[in-house]
């Protein structure tokens, strides 16, 4: 059950990083906005028959009348702040990938992995050693990734962090609601918000156009389908009775992916220099996860 569980959070890293380049690929076409819009619709629409199935799988006529209706409260909130949410940092990180590689794009998005035990000290939480020698790591490993010899730092590489900064209190919002609602329910009504609220933007700032659509239905479609309704569904399956430790260590080779799917799909380089910042962002991302001795 340990190996199936594996290999379903190793699939969604795959995914997830192999869907840099769809996004990279997609921007031929499309502006990020209508990119976003698109494709968050789509995995909406996409994780429907997976609630219909879910649901005739797991009937529970004893539930409490008020617990429904707390825990309807709960889907309603978190989905919506998490949709909120989702729009945002995707919308940072879709138009930070127009200035920067698919690889960068996922190892720098990757950095919410450190972020997010750092943003924990403001919810009271107490913060270990390690955690604050991941950060160093990790700053020094963005120093090389981003900054280039002449001391400049990329427009994409500052998009993308910030898009980083966000997941991070995305992640933070799911960790507060997924123990209390339906997570797969959550995560359609997720892309809904998201979808929706790209919408308005996409037709005032970009002029998207059929023909534009229907040039990038294959990004779109592996960008909606499989990295939002597809690895999504996969990551609550296999986090089931897996330590979150483990769990979050096996996801974060997303970046990994999206750097060799860079490599052999869109022949990009990373030079020495941006290589080394990969290297240590990664022995960053791994010691922050590493677990306790007293907790093993």
């Amino acid at each position: 059950m340990k190996l199936k569980n594996g290999g379903m959070l190793l699939l969604t890293a795959f995914i997830w990083g192999t869907a840099f380049v769809a996004q990279s690929v997609g921007m031929d076409h499309l502006g990020p906005f209508s990119f976003n819009g698109i494709r968050c619709l789509i995995g909406a629409v996409a994780l429907l028959p997976c609630i219909w199935f879910l649901n005739r799988m797991n009937k529970d006529p004893e539930t409490d009348g008020s617990e429904k209706e707390k825990s309807g409260k709960d889907l309603i909130t978190g989905g919506v702040a998490c949709g909120v949410l989702l729009f945002t940092a995707s919308s940072l990180q879709q138009a930070g990938i127009q200035y920067t590689t698919a690889g960068k794009a996922g190892f720098i998005t990757a950095f919410y992995i450190v972020i997010v035990p750092v943003l924990g000290i403001f919810l009271h939480k107490k913060i270990q050693w390690k955690v604050w020698m991941a950060v160093l790591l990790a700053l020094v490993g963005l120093y090389f990734l981003c900054i280039t010899e002449s001391f400049s730092v990329g427009k994409g590489d500052v998009l993308v962090f910030l898009c980083a900064l966000v997941f991070s209190v995305h992640i933070l919002v799911i960790d507060h609601f997924s123990p209390k609602v339906d997570g797969v329910k959550m995560s359609c009504i997720q892309f809904f918000v998201s979808g929706i609220l790209s919408l308005p933007v996409m037709f005032v700032l970009e002029t998207p156009r059929l023909v534009a659509v229907a040039a990038a239905w294959m990004p779109l479609l592996y960008a909606g389908v499989l990295s939002c309704g597809v690895a999504y569904t996969l990551q609550i399956l296999g986090q089931k009775n897996v330590n979150p430790a483990v769990a979050s260590l096996i996801l974060s080779l997303e970046s990994c992916f999206s750097v060799l799917a860079g490599w052999i799909i869109l022949g990009e380089r990373l030079s020495f220099r941006e290589s080394l910042g990969c290297i240590l962002m990664f022995l960053a991302i791994i010691l922050a996860q590493l677990p306790d001795k007293n907790n093993g």
